[in-house]
């Protein structure tokens, strides 16, 4: 693997940790664990096209990164609404105007989840 490719999978799992740690504590903070959900499943897409050298810009919308994978990330193709939900807490919860609540989190933390499964699968990690 790439190292600039393990550099996004190691930030991708420090989102992970975190979002993982906040949605178990007393008094969580949904909107962070939602934007930090978002940021995993984005780093981990960003990962997996360093590897195979697809480029991509510079965005937060998990369906524009999605469609630039050309099919090779077909798992995650029904979870296009999912992900598109998933892709607002990259912005919009950071700022007045929208919040997002325990089911919300729980929600981004599970398609976070498959999204982290197929690419680690595609990049032949194990499950750690």
């Amino acid at each position: 693997m790439k190292p600039e490719t393990q550099e996004w999978i190691d930030k991708a799992e420090g989102d992970r940790k975190v979002a993982r740690r906040e949605i178990q504590t007393v008094d969580p903070v949904w909107n962070v664990v939602c934007f930090l959900a978002q940021q995993c499943a984005e780093k981990y897409l960003k990962g997996f096209f360093e590897e195979h050298n697809i480029v991509f810009q510079k965005t937060h919308d998990l369906l524009v990164l999605l469609n630039l994978s050309g099919g090779s990330l077909s798992e995650l193709d029904s979870l296009r609404p999912q992900l598109a939900h998933l892709s607002t807490f990259g912005i919009a919860t950071r700022y007045p105007g929208t919040q997002a609540d325990e089911e919300a989190a729980e929600n981004a933390i599970q398609i976070t989840e498959v999204v982290r499964t197929v690419v680690r699968t595609k990049l032949g990690l194990s499950d750690i």
